[in-house]
């Protein structure tokens, strides 16, 4: 997949399926799957290091994470997130950043919201590097947002996610992501977007779909968001799995003879 696919698939009225994974052992099982695109996100300081927000990552965690997605995900497109206030200092500084993030092996980046965003935008568009918008809950704005809160419920901040969407169009966005936003508000987005929309929380009308691979796979047994569907029950059959060897060990049971060496 290049990035010109997600506006031939939005045209042909294909769905898009993205994941959002951050390390070489599952970059190579999704290598062998039929996912269409990868998302390096910065929500990796929440789920790889128990970080209560996506802030305190670095643009150079975030380079080391999307290094190692690189070396195994074959084909698939990869989108790095820019990390928190990494593209809102100097124009020297946002490209240094956005040089790391794509030099790790990203094939396009993704940055959070459009107000202040659009000239940057432009910049790295012309740059030659394709970018990925971001709208609703944008999770680097937690402070300012009061927390992990569906938006656009009300009729002006409705309105202010769909000019944003507009913005971030004409800007040169290859494609925008709605982070818990009604359904409603995506079907209008959609409708008056010519690129393709991919959703999180954002319900059916959306051009694609994201999910946290740990989170589809159900590995956090305590985060249950509405929006998530687990496809697999991942810390039952670990917890499962672990029992198991201990149990074995502490019977004498593993290693047997046929993990030992003559």
């Amino acid at each position: 997949m290049n990035v010109l696919d997600f506006q031939k698939m939005k045209n042909e009225k294909q769905k898009i399926s993205m994941i959002t994974c951050y390390d070489n052992w599952s970059a190579k099982i999704i290598a062998e799957s039929d996912m269409d695109c990868v998302l390096v996100g910065d929500s990796l300081a929440m789920v790889m290091y128990g970080e209560n927000s996506t802030v305190n990552v670095s643009v150079d965690t975030m380079a080391m994470h999307i290094s190692a997605v690189a070396k195994s995900v074959g084909n698939k497109f990869i989108i790095g997130d820019m990390p928190f206030l990494s593209y809102r200092k100097s124009l020297t500084e946002n490209m240094n950043a956005i040089e790391k993030v794509m030099k790790a092996g990203a094939h396009a980046i993704k940055l959070e919201g459009a107000a202040g965003n659009i000239e940057i935008v432009e910049h790295v568009v012309q740059s030659g590097i394709p970018v990925m918008g971001h709208l609703g809950l944008t999770p680097q704005f937690i402070h300012q947002l009061g927390g992990f809160k569906v938006q656009g419920k009300t009729e002006d901040s409705a309105s202010a996610i769909v000019s944003g969407a507009k913005q971030l169009e004409q800007a040169g966005c290859f494609s925008l992501v709605l982070e818990a936003v009604p359904n409603r508000v995506s079907e209008v987005i959609g409708k008056e977007l010519s690129i393709p929309t991919i959703g999180i929380g954002a319900g059916p009308s959306t051009d694609g779909q994201v999910l946290v691979l740990h989170d589809m796979l159900g590995v956090d047994n305590e985060f249950k968001p509405k929006f998530l569907k687990k496809y697999l029950e991942g810390h039952s059959l670990i917890l499962g799995a672990l029992n198991e060897y201990n149990k074995e060990v502490k019977q004498g049971d593993f290693p047997s003879i046929n993990e030992s060496y003559e």
